[in-house]
């Protein structure tokens, strides 16, 4: 890992083997969008190579916008990264802007990382403080970071939920044990009508792997709390669980 410089404010970190041209290009094009949306926040832009010559580069952007945090995440082949993490930049930052949290589903630019694969070994933990609020909250700051499903306290029931990218309308709600639709909720979605499994980490791993699923949540036996296991470009799997300390949830 090195850093490599900076433009308009933004971090660049590369790891593994990438052409200097690949980094300078992708580096300007970011810079571009920072610059067009006035963005003088700290930035970061992170590029990794994939572990196989030929494969994708991982391009990463960490932003702020209206003391919004933005990411986006996004990989492509050599000669098209720049073009790709610019434009999912820029429609980022457009949708926070004009304040709606709905966009293109399923999306083309990225597909899910769903797989039928042999077991993955975890190789991330992330412990956080979960943030209590509604689904659209969540859902609003799933957008906002480019995620695929976003681990929450819910307000209503007191219980860990997690919301994804799903169909008909675009974002799925998923409770520990609540299956009946919010009260009081101003966003399209459907519910998951089946409560969290209870499975252990290996447990959830296995079951990922060999459905080829591109995240489970699931209910930790141990402390009863939500989890939320998902699968990396790089194809292992990283974990988000509760901080110990957080004492929302059940």
């Amino acid at each position: 890992m090195r850093p490599a410089g900076t433009v308009t404010h933004c971090e660049l970190v590369v790891e593994g083997a990438i052409e200097p041209w690949e980094v300078e290009r992708t580096l300007r094009s970011v810079g571009r969008v920072l610059r067009c949306h006035r963005i003088g926040a700290p930035s970061r832009l992170r590029l990794s190579a994939a572990a196989c010559p030929d494969g994708p580069v991982l391009a990463q952007v960490n932003t702020r916008f209206r003391e919004i945090p933005v990411r986006v995440q996004v990989g492509g082949p050599t000669g098209f990264l720049a073009e790709f993490v610019a434009e999912r930049l820029d429609r980022q930052i457009a949708r926070i802007a004009a304040g709606d949290v709905a966009r293109v589903w399923p999306d083309p630019a990225r597909p899910a990382l769903a797989a039928v694969t042999e077991p993955r070994p975890v190789v991330r933990r992330k412990y956080c403080e979960l943030r209590r609020g509604d689904p659209r909250s969540a859902a609003t700051a799933m957008d906002a970071m480019d995620y695929d499903a976003h681990l929450f306290s819910d307000a209503e029931t007191g219980e860990d939920a997690a919301v994804y990218w799903a169909g008909p309308h675009g974002v799925r709600l998923a409770r520990q044990r609540r299956v009946d639709p919010p009260r009081s909720n101003t966003l399209p979605l459907s519910v998951n009508p089946r409560p969290a499994l209870l499975l252990t980490d290996a447990e959830a791993g296995v079951r990922l792997c060999r459905y080829g699923l591109p995240f489970v949540f699931f209910t930790d036996p141990r402390d009863k709390r939500g989890r939320l296991l998902y699968r990396r470009y790089d194809g292992d799997l990283a974990l988000v669980a509760p901080a110990p300390t957080d004492h929302g949830g059940a």
